[in-house]
């Protein structure tokens, strides 16, 4: 019974262990190599490329965007019509910020910082986007930073994911730990080193 029992729970972490692995393998090696750049942003800082625009909207759009009010989100009409005047991408949903007569309109994502300011009274739109490289996008997308709410699900999934895939491997080493006598060591020095780190070197 105990060889049918083993046997079974095996089978069943072994599935559950190469199916989550496989399902987040790109993410988790994208939050290995970013967990890296992000203890170490030093090492690859680069110069951000800045670009700026300043130009005066037509009567039409002044008076579409007069009728927004703050944290209502742009119409899929207005939205076009910044794009078509200003070659500005606005994110279908955008939320505009409204007040002393500015409308302020976050264009940030990952690796990026732009906002697109327009004066209601006068129709002049001051648009701004500070592009930090490569490697900035990528610490974003590791840390969810203006991703959306789809990223953000997808960071969800592959926790729960990797949670699997750890409890799994942990019932794989407790079934075949009879043969791998160093099984319970390492486990256990994988459990104690991190919280021995924290309390020495970290904790105050």
């Amino acid at each position: 019974m105990k060889n049918s029992a083993n046997t079974f729970w095996s089978h069943q972490f072994r599935q559950w262990h190469w199916i989550s692995s496989a399902l987040v393998l790109a993410l988790m090696l994208l939050f290995g190599i970013t967990g890296f750049t992000l203890n170490h942003t030093a090492w690859f800082e680069t110069e951000p490329v800045n670009s700026v625009l300043e130009t005066e909207l037509s009567p039409g759009l002044k008076s579409a965007l007069a009728k927004v009010e703050s944290e209502t989100s742009l119409s899929r009409e207005t939205a076009a019509m910044l794009v078509a005047e200003i070659g500005v991408s606005v994110p279908q949903g955008a939320v505009p910020l409204v007040e002393f007569g500015e409308m302020i309109i976050d264009l940030g994502g990952p690796g990026v910082d732009a906002n697109l300011t327009v004066d209601l009274e006068t129709g002049e739109a001051f648009y701004e986007r500070i592009d930090r490289g490569t490697i900035a996008k990528l610490n974003d997308l590791h840390k969810g930073r203006d991703t959306g709410v789809v990223w953000g699900v997808m960071i969800d999934i592959t926790a729960l994911a990797c949670v699997i895939f750890c409890v799994s491997g942990l019932g794989l080493l407790a079934i075949n730990a009879r043969v791998r006598r160093s099984t319970w060591p390492l486990t256990s020095l994988g459990v104690v080193a991190p919280v021995m780190l924290y309390i020495l070197f970290v904790h105050s």
